[in-house]
């Protein structure tokens, strides 16, 4: 007879690993969190909104600086390439932010896409 246990202890070990590499992650400085095969890094994600708010700045409307995204996220590694928006006010974030956004993550069993949300702030004006 098989064992029913097998299924929920798999799921288990998963998400109890997912979790620890999360915790070690959000040990790192931005700098030296990198994607791996598996997992999206948060250098990468600041990134795509530093090239984002560099295009918006061109624009030469308002100039803004990227903050750093929470060093707590943790998400899979995206399949294709990133992309990056204003995040919509309807969010009900209580500051600016660019949403970089997922649409296809690899296989896995927790996300199929994602967004994370990287704040920014304007520019001081030193005139």
């Amino acid at each position: 007879m098989a064992d029913n246990r097998t299924p929920m202890l798999q799921s288990l070990l998963v998400i109890t690993a997912f979790f620890a590499s999360a915790s070690a992650a959000a040990s790192l400085d931005i700098e030296n969190d990198r994607s791996t095969s598996i997992r999206h890094g948060l250098f990468e994600i600041r990134e795509a909104a530093r090239r984002f708010i560099s295009n918006e700045n061109a624009k030469g409307l308002q100039q803004w600086d990227v903050l750093e995204p929470n060093l707590k996220t943790f998400v899979p590694r995206c399949a294709v390439p990133l992309k990056a928006r204003w995040t919509p006010k309807s969010f009900g974030l209580s500051r600016q932010s660019v949403m970089v956004i997922c649409p296809t993550a690899i296989a896995n069993i927790a996300m199929r896409s994602w967004d994370v949300h990287v704040p920014v702030r304007q520019k001081q004006n030193l005139d």
